[in-house]
């Protein structure tokens, strides 16, 4: 009973603790991973001492790993990144094969043995997912060119680093042909659990999710459930094979990942994603801390100086590395800048990484208190240089100038002149292509979303693919040149922008969604600024007010709005609508 009591209280003071200084970092601009481990380190025997692992914070611990790796794998929409997945292969393989290599070269220089370098190597290789999903969607890059990009790449590395989990929870080998076989064998297990993964996810998982699926509890247990049938069969696959005498182990974030994988195919995913992140992120919190927690003050501190050299080295060669490997993709100088300076930081799975060699025997405790506080030195630094990326390239693009070339992945090629450009694709910019598209000759049209691009190709328009913040984006579309202007972004900034750079004698239409906003979009030089809300508010007052007054008048305007929702073309130009002359 005593022990219990002991378990719960550490349990309540890690809580309690870890939303303290979660809090704290989220006010400061720093991740919530980092608030995590530095309240390990303050709770364990590297500072206060007050709360040591237990049977209960490992449990909990390992099912961080595991549902962090299935919220992974339900993020993983493949539909998503298919457009820019060869050049994202391309980046990928080579930039973990160069920062591992050079990661080796500065460990041992360091100090580290072959086999301590070899791990770490291994460990540094990824970028933080973690902070850079979380900095990519609260600057609403996420959709941007250089954000699928920065996303794919992590992607790739995170499947990556999963085989690598489960090979070194085999435990440490005893000579080459023993890690060639273990490597083999998770190979073909995973090879084996991915095909029944996908195929659950084409041919079982829809039948049973839509019919379940209007029943939010149940919908997400049976998801939970999913996953943990996952992590049950990879937990004991050495039980399903020691019959045949095969000896083979797999890791439960595998099985985890390739659950969520599944799921994420289906297009129930996003909403099961939302549910399962606050279980997650409680579990993932724990299992941070339960890593700072193992750390004795000698264990973190013994490497503290060649982990501010190792920082201050590898930050800009991952930039390096990256920038010139999305360069020699073709795309822009803008996108291979923001893509590159995006993922200079270790990751949290280089802590998984070296954790789990500590487990395994391959390398000492005193290493995971290295890569620990490599991780914390560049993801603190990288969140203030992914927030700031957009000025620091403005500044240094003079410099970079010699990689600004016109043979880009984003160009359409093509020369634009008095021609229409239209931002973003919505129910304002659809109703409104066929008209500009009749007057004429060229309409281009920028979006950032796979499925408007390949519905406006569809349709015979001039497409460009991207965020229309970038400068080459604008300049593919030759928005200098345009003699007409259609944007529905109601971003201030975005339509600021526009304005200042279209060509003083174009027609610039911008939305709002602000009065105030309006008027200063006004003032700096709209023809007219477009505000949905307050259109339909005052068509529905004046819909209301004709009821009120003559509802047969009302309903008889309805029978035509429903009419023309019929029609191939939605709204018909309002001259052919009035019926007469255009005096009348």
């Amino acid at each position: 009973m005593v022990s219990e009591v002991v378990l719960t209280v550490d349990l309540a003071i890690i809580l309690l603790a870890a939303t303290l200084v979660g809090f704290i970092a989220k006010q400061t601009g720093q991740p919530t991973v980092i608030a995590y481990i530095i309240t390990g380190v303050i709770l364990g025997p590297a500072a206060l001492g007050i709360v040591e692992v237990t049977e209960m914070t490992e449990l909990l611990s390992e099912l961080g790993l595991a549902f962090l790796l299935f919220l992974l794998g339900i993020k993983m929409r493949l539909d998503e990144i298919r457009h820019v997945l060869v050049p994202i292969v391309k980046i990928s393989i080579p930039q973990m094969a160069a920062v591992a290599i050079v990661s080796m070269g500065v460990s041992m220089a360091l100090g580290f043995s072959l086999l301590e370098a070899f791990i770490i190597g291994l460990a540094l290789m990824y970028s933080s997912t973690a902070v850079v999903i979380k900095m990519l969607t609260d600057k609403d890059d996420a959709t941007s060119l250089h954000g699928k990009i920065d996303v794919g790449v992590l992607l790739v590395q995170d499947v990556v680093v999963v085989i690598l989990l489960a090979v070194l929870a085999a435990g440490r080998p005893d000579d080459v042909a023993e890690i060639a076989t273990t490597l083999a064998v998770v190979l073909t297990l995973v090879a084996i659990i991915t095909v029944a993964a996908i195929g659950a996810s084409r041919y079982l998982l829809p039948v049973v999710f839509r019919r379940i699926a209007d029943n939010k509890e149940v919908f997400f247990l049976i998801a939970i459930s999913w996953a943990f049938i996952f992590v049950f069969v990879s937990d004991n696959i050495n039980l399903f094979l020691a019959p045949l005498g095969i000896e083979a182990y797999m890791s439960i974030e595998m099985g985890a990942f390739l659950a969520g994988l599944a799921i994420a195919q289906l297009p129930y995913s996003k909403e099961l994603k939302d549910r399962v992140n606050p279980l997650t992120d409680l579990f993932v919190m724990v299992f941070f801390v339960t890593v700072a927690l193992d750390l004795e003050p000698s264990q973190l501190l013994a490497y503290s100086q060649e982990a501010v050299i190792a920082a201050l080295v590898l930050m800009p060669a991952k930039f390096i590395i990256f920038f010139l490997l999305i360069d020699w993709q073709q795309f822009s100088l803008e996108t291979t800048f923001l893509g590159s300076i995006n993922m200079m930081q270790i990751s949290e799975f280089g802590i998984i990484v070296t954790a789990v060699a500590v487990e395994g025997g391959f390398v000492d405790a005193e290493v995971l208190g290295f890569v620990t506080l490599l991780a914390l030195f560049t993801m603190s630094a990288s969140v203030y240089f992914i927030e700031y990326n957009r000025q620091l390239f403005a500044r240094l693009r003079p410099a970079l100038s010699r990689w600004d070339t016109d043979d880009e992945f984003e160009g359409g090629g093509r020369e634009y002149r008095d021609h229409a450009v239209v931002i973003g694709y919505d129910e304002v910019t659809r109703r409104a292509l066929p008209i500009l598209a009749d007057h004429y000759d060229d309409v281009v049209v920028v979006d950032r979303t796979v499925e408007h691009i390949e519905t406006l190709d569809d349709e015979g328009y001039d497409t460009i693919y991207g965020d229309f913040r970038n400068s080459t984006i604008r300049k593919d579309a030759a928005l200098k040149k345009a003699d007409f202007v259609l944007s529905s972004s109601v971003e201030p900034a975005v339509s600021k922008a526009l304005l200042r750079e279209a060509d003083e004698d174009a027609i610039v239409f911008v939305e709002a969604e602000e009065v105030d906003d309006a008027h200063d979009l006004y003032d700096h030089g709209a023809h007219c600024v477009i505000m949905s809300d307050h259109l339909a508010a005052e068509r529905l007052a004046e819909s209301l007010e004709t009821y009120l007054e003559d509802e047969e008048t009302l309903m008889a305007a309805i029978e035509e709005e429903l009419e023309l929702l019929h029609r191939s073309v939605t709204f018909p130009r309002a001259i052919d609508r009035a019926g007469g002359e255009t005096d009348d």
